[in-house]
């Protein structure tokens, strides 16, 4: 598997190359938004992105958008610490993860990894392979939503992630850290803010889509939840 790095900086994209081939992947570069959407269309077998958000000319965010309207690739991108705006608004253009510079190359590939098992396993447990929940019918084992009317619903992995866990247990209440913890299966760092943001990323996609439904619930103080029907 190929995982394409984006970066204008190519120490941090030579650094990010060799630490991939150490974990037995194969690593793409590009040094621009543009040369990423080519690298995209023209090489196979890419499971992954992780991609700078600060470059000149196509900005990340502007990549994250154009990825998204037919791909659902995992995008992990990188993020100046003083950029907090640009970290929440490539959360909400549909990347699945961010990292912020400076940062541990050991951190960035167990966040690779942890999305790629996410993109490549199938749901063990013995919940039915269906789930109707409200205006929805999710299906696990094809990560596929749909509404009522045959609709489909495009959501990011951990967008389908977060839907199902909720979906699967209906009236629990989990909180932030739950969720980050069992949809990213990392210990929880700072997943209050990154929870809510591909929550509220995923609301507006239900809605959109259903017409206003209101499928999750915010239980103030504690957490999320969906509700039987």
């Amino acid at each position: 598997m190929k995982i394409l790095v984006v970066d204008d900086d190519k120490e941090i994209a030579q650094l990010l190359e060799i630490y991939i081939r150490n974990e037995g992947y194969e690593p793409v570069s590009a040094y621009s938004g543009e040369e990423a959407l080519t690298r995209l269309r023209t090489e196979s077998d890419i499971g992954l992105m992780i991609l700078d958000v600060m470059m000149p000319g196509m900005s990340g965010i502007e990549v994250v958008k154009e990825v998204r309207k037919d791909s659902q690739i995992p995008i992990i991108i990188l993020s100046a610490k003083t950029e907090d705006m640009d970290k929440i608004q490539g959360l909400i253009s549909g990347a699945d993860d961010y990292v912020t510079k400076p940062f541990n190359p050991l951190e960035v590939m167990a966040r690779v990894k942890s999305l790629l098992r996410r993109a490549e396993e199938h749901v063990t447990d013995d919940t039915p392979d269906v789930l109707d929940i409200g205006p929805l019918t999710i299906n696990k084992d094809s990560h596929e939503v749909k509404t009522i009317t045959g609709a489909p619903v495009q959501l990011t992995a951990l967008e389908f992630g977060i839907l199902y866990l909720l979906a699967s247990h209906p009236n629990r209440v989990f909180s932030a850290d739950e969720i980050f913890e069992r949809v990213w299966r990392q210990e929880s760092i700072v997943s209050a803010k990154t929870v809510m943001v591909h929550v509220s990323h995923l609301r507006d996609k239900i809605e959109e889509a259903t017409n206003g439904e209101k499928v999750i619930q915010t239980v103030w103080g504690v957490g999320y939840k969906v509700e039987a029907h």
